[in-house]
């Protein structure tokens, strides 16, 4: 006779409604989990998109995601017939409010060249842009559809393809347009101001800016070498991809991601003592019940089975429930959340420990009860 199991069904409802409560608490933890893996990725998501090897931004800068950089656009030729490149191109980066559907929409507006560097990692519907101005590929989670119409400043945009999982560290939902048509939208200024600028003489100033030049390397080419020949030029700098995620992850976001992280230790310490309580709890309320198992002549091998497969079974069962819950409504938050096997794998051997510790309090417990209460009123 199993006693946990008999003991399980005798009080069916209260432990179905324990696991479920359970459940969801360590649903929440794990949700973190995914957010702060997911923060991670968002940061890194638009700097791998280019798939480049070498930054090249504004002298004393860390690059246009940390820091504003601005360089001359033309710059791109004399970075491509640098010894060991293979290609270059030039590249803006700015956030943008749009109307769309009556309602604000933000949006990151990346601008590159159609035959070099920095186009759409992938395009999951629809066509790569293939005219030279106002065709716009944008992230499914703008929202926007094949065919659709933004206004972007002053022109509007034909949606011509839609690509996946493009946001910056921010969360805003990536758009790519041709570089030509991104500086437009940065630089133009509305028809006052230009008659002002004009009128001042500071109207005709070159629009051929942009926020870094991406470069890719040939197989056996030196990423330090490049770098060193771009520094050379005083009044650039060269930074390596390596180095731009290692800036993202510790400067762009490490304050969001310490205070996430922080925040889910606290959850999975909360959690361990929720389930030692509760687990401690039931093994008390059954005290009366062990005594009498020990005064008929129970072994303790098996009031001490009881308790640890009924908390086994309550953390189990709690962290399957959570599980199910968040990988099936994880895309609806507004924010990525990226669960790794890794991550429920650890967070479920971490359950299975705090389970098999707390039953240790309950079966010290347990072990203590005097037979002779079992014949008390």
């Amino acid at each position: 006779m199993n006693l946990a199991y008999r003991d399980i069904r005798h009080n069916l409802f209260r432990f179905v409604l324990t696991c479920l409560g359970l459940g969801l608490l360590l649903g929440v933890v794990l949700a973190m989990i995914g957010i702060y893996r997911g923060l991670i990725v968002d940061a890194l998501t638009i700097a791998r998109a280019p798939s480049v090897d070498l930054w090249v931004v504004e002298a004393n800068t860390r690059g246009p995601f940390a820091e504003a950089s601005r360089i001359p656009g033309d710059l791109r030729e004399a970075v491509a017939r640098i010894a060991g490149v293979s290609s270059a191109g030039s590249i803006t980066y700015q956030t943008v409010e749009a109307e769309y559907r009556n309602a604000k929409l933000r949006l990151y507006v990346i601008g590159y060249e159609l035959t070099r560097p920095g186009a759409p990692p992938e395009i999951w519907r629809g066509r790569p842009i293939a005219r030279s101005h106002y065709e716009i590929v944008a992230d499914r989670s703008t929202g926007l559809n094949l065919g659709d119409r933004i206004r972007l400043g002053r022109n509007n945009f034909t949606v011509v393809g839609l690509t996946r999982d493009q946001v910056n560290s921010g969360g805003d939902p990536a758009v790519y347009i041709t570089l030509a048509d991104a500086q437009r939208l940065q630089f133009d200024l509305a028809p006052p101001a230009a008659r002002i600028a004009m009128a001042r003489g500071t109207g005709g100033a070159s629009r051929d800016t942009v926020n870094a030049i991406v470069a890719r390397l040939q197989p056996n080419a030196s990423v330090d070498v490049a770098a060193a020949t771009i520094h050379r030029w005083k009044h650039l700098s060269a930074i390596s991809q390596e180095a731009q995620e290692l800036i993202l992850t510790r400067s762009l976001v490490d304050r969001a991601r310490r205070q996430i992280g922080l925040f889910t230790t606290l959850l999975l310490i909360v959690s361990a003592v929720i389930i030692a309580l509760i687990i401690y709890t039931m093994t008390m309320e059954k005290l009366k019940q062990i005594a009498t198992l020990k005064l008929i002549g129970a072994p303790d091998r098996a009031i001490i089975g009881m308790i640890v497969q009924q908390s086994l079974a309550l953390g189990l069962i709690g962290f399957a429930i959570g599980a199910t819950l968040i990988i099936n409504v994880k895309d609806y938050f507004p924010r990525r959340v990226v669960l790794e096997p890794d991550n429920v794998l650890i967070l479920g051997l971490i359950v299975f420990v705090v389970c098999l510790v707390s039953s240790g309090l309950g079966v010290r417990a347990a072990l203590k009860v005097d037979p002779a209460t079992a014949l008390g009123g």
